[in-house]
């Protein structure tokens, strides 16, 4: 969120960064069998859950990347921007479904003496007993499997975008009655998607239901919505409906208490993750507006080498999601072996949580494309120059103009070596 003014925000904001980082942290968590400390993450103490950070964020995100434009270059453009990102992330999701499968299946062959099947643990067994129909269906995204799909619902999240911004030159309403009737719809069930071929199981994530939450991210960034003030009764308010939310968490020792079950289950269509349920609206905008005000309060104080290495995980937060479902069966399998230990478990998120700022990192290294900024060796071999000394050095500059001579004269030229 913006912090003075309506205006759309141009730049990234760290606040930005490190909630994304933080919601990669938790993915990884909640996604690794066997992490007791899946017990404690946001989920269980409350209706929303990482997945809220991911799509919310990821709309603010999207505000500032695609935005602009939009805005210079008109609604084709800003189409055709989306179209790409939309195309990067479908290869990512069909690339992790087939590395993730083939892990799988190493594992299961690595420790076939083990009664556990791994591929078994995600059905994968009906999707090699029905190869062909499952093969189609991955690639029109007819087919997916729950283990695989956030992406397939951002994606399609992604392609209404421009909806979004050509509604919005239409009238300054359009969007958000947009925003609310698709939602109306999904939480019907008129929108449902088809999961696999063999039954009627649908979108774990129905994307016309969360489309809500991401362009609501997306209207605070661009100054569609105002800027939410900090004030203490507000924060009050926000701390009072988190807490109340917790008694009918989905964490398990709470469903014991006398009538907890019974309230949960009257209320599931509210907090319902599919249709995305009102309450876990509420919940995560309560959630957001603590979160909002206590980093804004904070300021500089929110700094640190941890804070650091947070944020930097959130600026490359697709690669790293990507990665966390990979890493996360790998940390698994090797407390299935070891056992489940609070030893065990600790190092495996050490090792889960430096393998994700690892793969933030060498993603930024790529991302900056160094090769542009290496030093590149002297002919004389006496050293090494850089790129742009090389562009201005009189020898390269003599025999620069001398070729540009040939190309136009055809005269042949001949360097100082022949």
């Amino acid at each position: 969120m913006q912090a003075n003014s309506n205006a759309p925000i141009s730049k990234r904001d760290p606040r930005l960064d490190f909630f994304r980082g933080i919601a990669m942290f938790i993915i990884l968590i909640a996604h690794t069998p066997g992490n007791i400390w899946g017990d404690w993450i946001p989920g269980r103490l409350g209706f929303s859950d990482a997945t809220e950070i991911f799509v919310f964020c990821s709309g603010m995100a999207s505000a500032i990347a695609f935005g602009k434009v939009f805005e210079m270059h008109g609604v084709f453009m800003g189409a055709a921007r989306i179209l790409h990102r939309v195309w990067q992330v479908y290869w990512t999701h069909i690339a992790l479904f087939i590395a993730v499968v083939a892990e799988l299946i190493v594992i299961d062959m690595l420790l076939s003496p083990v009664e556990k099947s791994f591929t078994g643990t995600f059905n994968l067994h009906l999707f090699f007993d029905n190869i062909r129909e499952c093969i189609v269906g991955l690639l029109t995204l007819t087919y997916v499997p729950n283990y695989w799909d956030i992406l397939p619902m951002y994606l399609v999240i992604l392609a209404l975008l421009p909806i979004v911004m050509l509604l919005r030159r239409v009238n300054v309403y359009a969007p958000f009655l947009f925003m609310i009737v698709l939602w109306l719809l999904a939480s019907q069930r008129y929108l449902d998607l088809p999961a696999e071929p063999w039954s009627d199981r649908r979108w774990f994530f129905n994307p016309f239901a969360w489309q809500l939450l991401f362009f609501t991210g997306f209207a605070f960034m661009r100054g569609w919505l105002p800027t939410p003030p900090i004030r203490r009764d507000w924060m009050i308010i926000t701390a009072l409906v988190v807490l109340a939310s917790m008694p009918f968490s989905n964490h398990h020792w709470l469903a014991d208490f006398a009538g907890i079950q019974e309230v949960r289950d009257m209320i599931r269509p509210l907090i319902t993750k599919t249709e995305f349920g009102l309450f876990r609206f509420i919940h995560f905008l309560a959630l957001a507006y603590l979160g909002y005000a206590i980093a804004t309060r904070l300021g500089d104080r929110l700094s640190g080498l941890a804070v650091d290495l947070t944020q930097k995980v959130g600026q490359q937060s697709l690669a790293v999601f990507a990665s966390s479902l990979f890493i996360a069966q790998i940390l698994g399998t090797c407390v299935h072996l070891v056992g489940v230990n609070f030893f065990s478990v600790l190092v495996m998120n050490i090792v889960g949580f430096a393998s994700l700022i690892a793969v933030a990192y060498v993603v930024g290294w790529f991302k900056s494309t160094p090769w542009k900024k290496a030093k590149a060796p002297r002919p004389d071999g006496s050293g090494a120059v850089s790129n742009k000394q090389q562009r201005t050095d009189p020898e390269d500059k003599r025999e620069s103009n001398t070729d540009d001579y040939a190309r136009q004269f055809g005269t042949p030229t001949a360097s100082p070596a022949e």
